[in-house]
């Protein structure tokens, strides 16, 4: 079993010009198993996605550090995969050899990439579309082929910021229901950001809310609203029950409360 761990880790920004340093993170501990999905919510700038780029290797803590298997994360690595906002697919490419480029840079033979690629078109739903192309595709397709993608290149963990904001809610919760019927059938690690409290409830296995900057995890939840969708299979169902909407509305309680304490720090400030 993997354990990413991420231990009393804090991030400075320098200051931009002579402006003072940003400290966007504080003492921010954390562990992710395999099997886990943990989602992060919690306001504008406290530090959600600053705490992927770390996981991702995208950038150095200040202090502490972060570790996966025991070995330090030093810089991106095939053992983490990310799926992005826009998709950052390549326009001048066809779906399926889009999804096959990760495995193409790390030299996999072409037998192999096409077989891994057609697996995880399939999971996602898209093994009637290997040759179309991108701009030929809706955004919520354009998103699969990002997930499949990533999970081509098999790793231990898949790190997802905010993947589903742009697309329309009939949608995005379709999407959600895939990626939770994708995370039961490969048992990997999940990091995903969301300002959606519904989504962050429906699909977390662990859920961390943040504080405005520097952000800190203050409140954490196990939940089970994921796995009782995968038993039943009606999604609306869990999002109207009323242990749902219960917990929906403490967490928005502690985020618009986080929110008005930031703003009146600012004023005061």
């Amino acid at each position: 079993m993997q354990t990413l761990t991420v231990s009393d880790v804090d991030l400075v920004y320098p200051g931009h010009l002579d402006g003072a340093p940003i400290s966007a993170l504080k003492g921010v501990s954390l562990e992710v198993k395999s099997g886990d999905f943990v989602v992060a919510l919690g306001a504008s700038g406290c530090g959600k996605t600053t705490l992927l780029n770390l996981m991702a290797g995208f950038m150095a803590p200040s202090a502490g550090k972060i570790t996966l298997g025991g070995r330090p994360v030093t810089g991106p690595g095939a053992e983490r995969g990310v799926v992005f906002q826009k998709h950052a697919l390549l326009p001048w490419l066809n779906i399926i050899d889009n999804v096959e480029f990760g495995l193409k840079l790390q030299g996999v033979d072409a037998r192999t990439r096409r077989e891994r690629a057609v697996k995880n078109l399939a999971l996602v739903g898209l093994e009637d579309f290997h040759k179309q192309m991108i701009y030929h595709l809706s955004g919520g397709m354009q998103q699969r082929v990002g997930i499949a993608r990533a999970l081509t290149c098999d790793p231990a963990m898949l790190l997802m910021d905010e993947p589903m904001a742009a697309l329309d809610a009939l949608t995005r919760e379709t999407v959600q229901e895939l990626l939770l019927k994708i995370w039961q059938q490969t048992d990997k690690m999940y990091f995903f950001i969301t300002h959606s409290v519904e989504e962050a409830l429906f699909l977390g296995s662990r859920l961390i809310v943040m504080s405005p900057r520097p952000g800190r995890i203050t409140h954490t939840y196990d939940l089970d609203f994921n796995r009782r969708f995968l038993a039943e299979g009606n999604s609306r169902a869990i999002k109207s029950s009323r242990d749902f909407i219960e917990m929906r509305e403490e967490i928005l309680g502690i985020i618009y409360g986080d929110e008005r304490a930031g703003a009146k720090e600012r004023l005061d400030a």
